[in-house]
């Protein structure tokens, strides 16, 4: 007999939406489980604010089941979003007190999606502010508007492993069975690989942006933390399609959405290891071990590995400085801020640089990428028309596909985040999967990679590689007693 508990805790959305259809479960017992053990692990601090309409849209959930209508395998499955997408019901202020009272009118593009789906928000999750783009010391645990959110895993979330730590420790807590966040760089491949979870970044333009809280909006993707690929895959269809309100999804509008049941054999595959500059850089050799062992298992598995199969552009890339980021943040956040009508009085970056002037006490590691930002004079620039341009050429077009097609490889694999600035400036699609731990406890993932554009096959892909490598570690709290569980 199926533990309903323990599905609860780490099965599938497909096994939850089994107990649902059977009526073992109802959505409105699920959502109040969730919600108790999210105040139950409240020192995670991972989830920063409650839905009101949870459990009010998880009784209308129940009463399409006992209608008898055909659902999507969504329906009622409650997931918990990033506080940089907007829904109407909830605060949103991308971790920042400066806007700390933003109240949205309107839903976020992927988040009437998500509800069309049958999806129940439960809530906001919290994340680094502004998307890490405040001060260059700051660890990615920490915003103004939220706190220190707490790994479950025991450790910290440093400096550098990405913005959608609330998302990512929520979903490895399983304070949700899902979790949306959000990547520019390395915001859901590295809090993922850090939490034990799977994270899956579109390719930039698959899902729309529109009422997201941007950082580089030709790199900005948003996307989710789940337990399985099975379970970004269906996600990620879900969320993928034009959207009027971003025009970048037309890009797309032709493709075919990922699909949750596409398998390919391990056994066939080439899989490509970029060393020069991405796998073979000093801060990843702690864990070269265990994914060198990674690559043994997907070899004894059948795949072929390309090792190393190397970026022509890797020097250049790595060595590569940006006016994108500063540039492209500064007019799209003002932009956005202008859309919401200047939300508590800002109505652009320089009123938040001056608020936060005014309460030193929320900026404690400094504002300096901030004021670097403000400091720029837009996307007619012709550094920064240039940089982007270059940007593109080594990532790209001298990068990713250059390797895939030099090498006649299927996907190219890093331990962590290693490739992160790469995949990033190529808006290409990510996914971190889980493949073991440390020795000292702390989660390992590797990241996989393709082209834009190669979503359904990366996924696939990583389908292949999970079988293989086993799935997910769950924290220690998982199973401790309930004393020693928080307060």
């Amino acid at each position: 007999m199926v533990d309903t508990e323990s599905v609860l805790l780490s099965g599938s959305i497909r096994e939850i939406g089994a107990l649902y259809r059977s009526r073992r479960l109802s959505v409105v017992e699920a959502v109040e489980w969730y919600l108790a053990r999210i105040e139950r692990f409240r020192r995670l601090n991972a989830v920063r604010e409650i839905s009101p309409r949870a459990l009010q849209q998880a009784k209308l959930a129940d009463d399409a089941l006992a209608a008898g209508r055909e659902l999507d395998p969504l329906h009622g499955i409650p997931v918990l979003l990033k506080d940089n997408i907007l829904a109407s019901e909830m605060k949103a202020c991308a971790g920042a007190r400066a806007l700390g009272q933003f109240a949205p009118r309107r839903d976020a593009g992927i988040v009437a999606r998500l509800r069309a789906a049958g999806c129940i928000v439960l809530g906001k999750t919290n994340m680094t502010e502004f998307a890490d783009y405040v001060s260059d010391v700051m660890p990615s645990e920490f915003s103004s508007a939220g706190g220190v959110v707490e790994n479950p895993h025991g450790i910290r979330y440093d400096r550098g492993q990405g913005s959608s730590v609330g998302s990512a420790a929520a979903v490895a807590a399983s304070l949700a069975p899902l979790a949306i966040g959000s990547e520019t760089q390395n915001s859901i491949q590295a809090p993922a690989c850090w939490s034990s979870v799977v994270g899956y970044k579109p390719s930039v333009g698959r899902v729309s942006r529109a009422g997201v809280v941007p950082l580089v909006p030709s790199q900005d993707s948003p996307g989710p933390l789940a337990r399985c690929v099975a379970d970004a895959a269906l996600v990620g269809a879900r969320l993928a399609g034009a959207d009027p309100r971003d025009s970048w999804t037309l890009t797309y509008a032709q493709c075919a959405a990922p699909d949750a049941d596409k398998a390919v054999d391990l056994a066939g595959l080439r899989i490509g290891v970029p060393r020069r500059q991405v796998a073979a850089r000093a801060e990843f050799d702690g864990v070269m071990p265990l994914f060198d062992a990674v690559l043994s298992r997907l070899a004894s598995g059948g795949a072929t590995i390309v090792d190393p199969c190397d970026l022509p552009s890797a020097e250049q890339l790595q060595e590569v400085r940006s006016s994108v980021f500063r540039t492209e943040f500064k007019a799209a956040l003002n932009a956005f801020l202008e859309d919401c009508n200047g939300p508590g009085g800002m109505h652009c970056l320089a009123d938040i640089i001056a608020w936060n002037d005014r309460h030193p006490d929320a900026i404690p590691y400094g504002q300096p990428l901030l004021i670097a930002a403000q400091e720029t004079n837009g996307l007619a620039d012709a550094l920064y028309r240039a940089d982007r341009a270059r940007d593109v050429a080594l990532s790209l077009d001298a990068g990713i596909a250059a390797t895939l097609s030099m090498h006649d490889v299927d996907v190219l694999v890093a331990p962590m985040g290693a490739g992160a600035k790469c995949t990033g400036k190529a808006g290409a699609p990510v996914l971190a999967v889980p493949a073991g731990k440390h020795a000292s406890g702390a989660p390992f993932g590797i990241t996989l990679f393709c082209k834009p554009g190669g979503d359904a096959t990366l996924l696939a892909i990583g389908a292949a590689i999970e079988r293989t490598l086993g799935g997910r570690d769950l924290p220690a709290m998982q199973s401790a007693p309930r004393s020693d569980r928080g307060s």
